[in-house]
């Protein structure tokens, strides 16, 4: 068995930004990613929209408005200076009732708070940006934009190899064991010591978390991100990112349009609730994930407070005539036969027991052991963030003693 200074479990975004910091910061140190997949960017970082986020909706002072805001610089800053497709493109948030105003200025001032780069707009200028959106007003974010985050995890997994870094795939977690100035990290490939451990493993972060003898305070549900896609012939309708107001009550951003990095037209996600913690169709059941969030009482707290929202989000899954209402909304011209289906994601939301939605990243300390117990967008946005902070905590107890960290 050998020793590692620091072994990291999960080889998504985080899980790699937080080694190659780990890699800066500890500069001869032994460290390892540990992966259940054949490769990275298999779930979260590999199922999204691909969107650099500006940091606009978060709650000013939190770390998801911090680190989306420096996010968005630094992840841009990566891009350009390895060559990975990329393109701040911006985006349109848009209010298309009267109702939506207040709400849409409330958005706008919280971009002020967070100092992000925001501008009013009215109809026609919007127009302008988008001409198949119909609105009453919206707000314009050039910071905004879009990247493949799975040719991110490539860049970042080549530079953890290039300092001496390791990322081992096909290696499933099962079990930690205490051994006092040691964590034995048993998988069903072997055993590894590491001094300490960071655990990055997404879907499954609480229950690594409690391996390690750690209590994450809140518990994984997960909710299924469905999506369609613009036929090719109807991509010229969306030139940007098209986004309505969010519902202030319910803690998701809507369905919207999202101009992907490859040319194509996402359109989505709605937010309904897997049956299994990686469940990307309708049909996935896992027995124990089930369980696990039936049986939590947080969860049905949040149902009892959300179940209007949440019936029409289920509604929409079922139907994809009221999936397109929706998008109706913002552009009224699209039709059904101008959408099919494309590959869902699956967010890892922390819940809390009282039934809210852990609002801010989650990162639980342990016995020489720091574990992500909640990650989700702006997460990919903010890694080469969340990793530098993440590894600034390793340093403040870990027996090596760190440089400056020079990243960027």
């Amino acid at each position: 068995m050998e020793t590692y200074d620091y072994v990291v479990i999960g080889g998504g975004i985080v899980g790699l930004s937080t080694a190659l910091h780990l890699g800066e910061m500890f500069p001869g140190s032994r460290v390892i990613v540990l992966e259940k997949e054949s490769t990275t960017a298999q779930h979260q970082t590999g199922r999204n929209s691909g969107v650099i986020h500006s940091g606009i909706y978060y709650k000013p002072g939190s770390f998801k408005a911090q680190f989306a805001k420096s996010g968005a610089v630094s992840m841009v800053e990566f891009c350009r200076k390895h060559d990975i497709p990329h393109d701040v493109c911006g985006k349109v948030i848009v209010a298309t009732k009267e109702s939506e105003l207040p709400l849409l200025e409330n958005l706008y001032q919280r971009g002020i708070q967070n100092e992000v780069p925001v501008e009013k707009v009215g109809a026609e200028r919007v127009r302008e940006i988008e001409p198949h959106v119909k609105c009453l007003a919206g707000v314009l974010v050039k910071s905004t934009g879009i990247t493949s985050y799975p040719a991110v995890c490539k860049k970042y997994l080549e530079l953890i190899e290039e300092s001496g870094g390791e990322v081992k795939f096909g290696t499933k977690v099962e079990r930690i064991i205490d051994r006092g100035s040691l964590q034995v990290v048993v998988t069903d490939s072997g055993e590894y010591e590491a001094k300490f451990v960071v655990n990055c493993a997404g879907l499954h972060s609480d229950r690594v978390a409690k391996m390690a003898g750690a209590d994450p305070g809140a518990q994984i549900v997960p909710f299924r991100g469905e999506y369609f896609e613009l036929v090719p012939e109807k991509r010229h309708l969306v030139k940007t990112l098209i986004y309505p107001v969010p519902n202030p009550d319910f803690p998701f951003l809507g369905v919207h349009f999202t101009k992907m990095i490859d040319g194509s037209v996402h359109a989505g996600p709605n937010a309904v609730l897997a049956l299994k913690r990686e469940g990307y169709f309708k049909t996935d059941f896992n027995f124990r994930d089930t369980c696990d969030t039936l049986t939590y009482p947080g969860f049905w707290k949040l149902v009892s407070k959300n179940l209007g929202e949440g019936m029409k989000e289920i509604h929409r899954s079922f139907f994809k005539a009221a999936f397109v209402r929706s998008l109706q909304e913002l552009i009224p011209e699209v039709q059904s036969a101008d959408f099919v289906p494309c590959k869902a994601g699956v967010r890892a939301q922390a819940l809390v027991n009282d039934g809210k939605m852990v609002d801010d990243f989650l990162i639980v300390k342990g016995r020489n052991s720091l574990h992500v117990c909640n990650a989700p967008s702006p997460a990919a946005t903010a890694s080469l963030e969340i990793g530098k902070a993440i590894a600034k905590q390793v340093s403040e107890f870990s027996p090596l003693s760190p440089p400056t960290l020079n990243y960027a």
